[in-house]
């Protein structure tokens, strides 16, 4: 038996959630939802969504695509930082709001309100008590894994259905795959949990080489992700924390285009110089040269003075390396 029941949108009790037009963006039931409850800005002139975060900016996306007006209520004073260095998340969230997406940023949902036939008509703001009118609350504050099912079943679980790196969970012959499984032993840096799409894809691989009586372990390798904000398309490899999980001998280097949309920050170390990731932003790059210096450990000024051999796409875009390499040799570290 192999499980892999994915991902839930994770709520946090307030009131109201139980609405008509109060949804996630998780799941295509949830995608077919949001068509029902946002066809048009004629049904539903106004949204708002609860959280940043790639589901969030998605869902604001599309909304706004249609006309909507939409307020986004995002708890830290830029988007993302719980994942992105200050000068890239201040960036994004202007970015955000040039697409005419209303940010209020600090601001925590109080409560969701609803009218007579039991659908949303507003929310209310915590810290000032404020009501926002809308007809659809998209409710994107993260995932959990969809385990509520397994609770008399006997498979061990935790935040997910615990797994070894087979990806066996403590009943022989089942097995967990994708956003539910939570790895026992986290592998370096990498969450237990994985709410990623290519850490599903490479354990449904593993787990198909087990089943053919040829027992191999889940190794996804160096970490990367991509997504797209807005216009701007995002790509990450290795490591480069926020500063709440910075680590003390991780030093930053930071570089913006004056048409603040684009951006690259590489993450390495402040002794050895060894370069441990990059955030870019606005300019598309190779994954297995990245993946390939990675493995190298090589050193950060070698990567700024080779980015030329990621650039994915150097005959169409302009290039950027010398300025890149102008404002490394010049560079004040990054501290927020």
């Amino acid at each position: 038996l192999i499980i892999a029941s994915g991902s839930t949108t994770n709520t946090f009790g307030w009131e109201g959630l139980d609405l008509n037009g109060v949804q996630g963006l998780v799941t295509k039931q949830d995608l077919e939802k949001l068509e029902k409850n946002a066809p048009n800005k004629k049904e539903c002139p106004q949204a708002v969504i609860i959280g940043g975060g790639l589901i969030g900016v998605e869902m604001a996306e599309m909304l706004r695509t249609r006309g909507i007006e939409v307020t986004m209520l995002v708890r830290e004073d830029a988007f993302w930082t719980s994942a992105l260095p200050k000068p890239e998340a201040e960036m994004l969230s202007r970015h955000i709001q040039s697409h005419g997406v209303d940010i209020r940023h600090e601001t925590n949902l109080d409560k969701i309100l609803g009218d007579e036939n039991g659908n949303v008509r507003a929310v209310v703001i915590k810290e000032t008590g404020e009501e926002i009118p809308c007809k659809v609350v998209g409710v994107t504050t993260g995932v959990k894994p969809n385990i509520t099912f397994l609770k008399d079943s006997g498979i061990e679980t935790d935040k997910g259905i615990l797994v070894n790196r087979k990806l066996e969970t403590s009943v022989k012959d089942i097995y967990a795959i994708g956003d539910c499984a939570q790895q026992r032993e986290p592998i370096g840096n990498r969450p237990p949990v994985e709410a990623v799409w290519y850490t599903g894809r490479i354990m449904g691989e593993t787990l198909a080489q087990t089943i053919c009586d040829n027992p191999w372990e889940y190794n996804p390798g160096n970490w990367f992700n991509s997504a797209k904000f807005f216009d701007i398309e995002y790509q990450t490899y290795g490591w480069v924390q926020p500063k709440e999980r910075r680590k003390d001998f991780e030093a930053q280097f930071h570089w913006k285009c004056k048409s603040d949309l684009r951006c690259i920050t590489v993450s390495y170390h402040k002794e050895t110089q060894q370069f441990l990731g990059i955030n870019t932003f606005g300019i598309r790059m190779r994954h297995e040269v990245f993946d390939r210096w990675l493995n190298e450990k090589r050193d950060v000024d070698y990567v700024i003075n080779h980015l030329k051999q990621a650039n994915f796409d150097p005959e169409f875009y302009r290039k950027y390396e010398k300025e890149i390499l102008s404002a490394y040799k010049n560079q004040q570290p990054v501290t927020a």
